[in-house]
């Protein structure tokens, strides 16, 4: 049976967001704080309740998934109705989405799994796999925009950006077919599917129906709540004497706050290889999913689509990607991998501070 408060926080939490159309004043962003914060508990509540019924690796791709699909409604709903002005919002929303799992999630996951357990382990194969196509798939989407020839600027021409975002999608589905299907034990656990939780008795497949259903009205609460919150963060960012980028950063923290929380419980009880499987998993399904959505509607409107990021961004992508592939090469990992993630992520918001 499902405790009564994750039922209780997603009702509150749409109540709250009911209340905000009726204009209340800026003290109401303390109610909705406290909501989101309830609603991102409840999320990883249910995510892993379906997780155990489904069991690794599908169990991870729930909240991965869900997330991105929810996060690219999002995105898509701010471009139709900004228009030409939110050019550069995917770029943003999406370069922010992957240093902050890259460097943040990951780097807090084996910092704090290390600290409580020593040296832990994972399936190579499996994290290689997707730093791999992660690792493609992002410079293909954020860095070659800047080379291209056909169009100037960091923004692809029609056909390029038609082109860039199947090859996105075809490698993000090829992803999903190994991880699922043809190498799904690449995924697993070294010592195979199980783990602490593994001999625990699955929940009913009603309580996972009623959990999968409550997974996606908080996950769609925590989203349209830190959309209600943006003013109010951008305002704060402002008084505070902060470039405006710092808002999508902020932006992109609460929408990963399932995600990150899922995953940093997963790595403290020593089940690294869920941890990085939701970590990796969500930076893959951020990008892989997002750009063909965006493509598909600065195509059929013709708007402008900016994705190249600067020169000063592409050093911090390149130095996370090729530090990653290093700490993650060996299938073992101690707290200095923690921390030198970690340290990469702290640069990158204060070089958004202060640029």
């Amino acid at each position: 049976m499902l405790p009564y408060w994750t039922l209780a926080a997603p009702v509150a939490a749409w109540l709250i967001l009911a209340g905000t159309l009726a204009g209340l004043g800026g003290w109401y962003a303390l109610p909705m704080t406290l909501a989101l914060l309830a609603s991102v508990i409840a999320a990883v509540h249910h995510a892993e309740v379906v997780a155990h019924r489904v069991g690794e690796p599908f169990g991870t791709l729930v909240l991965a998934v869900a997330v991105t699909t929810i996060e690219v409604g999002l995105i898509v709903s701010l471009m139709v109705s900004g228009g030409a002005a939110t050019a550069a919002l995917a770029r943003d929303t999406v370069f922010a989405a992957v240093m902050i799992i890259l460097n943040g999630m990951v780097g807090l996951c084996l910092l704090l799994g290390s600290q409580r357990h020593g040296e832990q382990t994972f399936t190579l194969t499996g994290v290689s796999a997707s730093l791999a196509t992660l690792a493609a798939i992002v410079v293909l989407t954020l860095v070659l925009p800047n080379y291209t020839l056909t169009t100037p600027g960091p923004m692809y021409s029609g056909s390029q950006l038609g082109f860039i975002a199947f090859v996105s999608l075809a490698l993000y589905g090829t992803f999903l077919l190994v991880q699922t299907v043809r190498h799904r034990d690449y995924f697993l656990p070294a010592g195979g599917a199980g783990g602490p939780d593994s001999h625990a008795n699955p929940p009913s497949r009603r309580t996972a129906f009623t959990s999968g259903g409550l997974l996606a009205v908080s996950l769609a609460a925590v989203v349209l709540l830190g959309k209600a919150l943006a003013p109010s963060i951008g305002h704060a960012v402002a008084a505070a004497g902060a470039p405006q980028a710092l808002v999508g950063i902020i932006i992109a923290l609460v929408v990963l706050l399932p995600e990150s929380l899922a995953a940093v419980r997963a790595a403290r009880a020593n089940r690294l290889q869920t941890s990085l499987n939701l970590a990796l998993g969500s930076a893959l399904a951020s990008i892989g999913l997002t750009i063909p959505a965006v493509a598909i509607v600065s195509l059929v409107t013709g708007w402008t689509l900016l994705l190249g990021i600067d020169a000063k961004s592409t050093v911090l992508l390149v130095l996370s990607l090729m530090v990653a592939t290093l700490s993650l090469s060996t299938g073992r990992t101690t707290v200095l991998q923690g921390v030198v993630h970690l340290v990469i992520f702290a640069v990158y918001v204060f070089i958004t501070v202060v640029p």
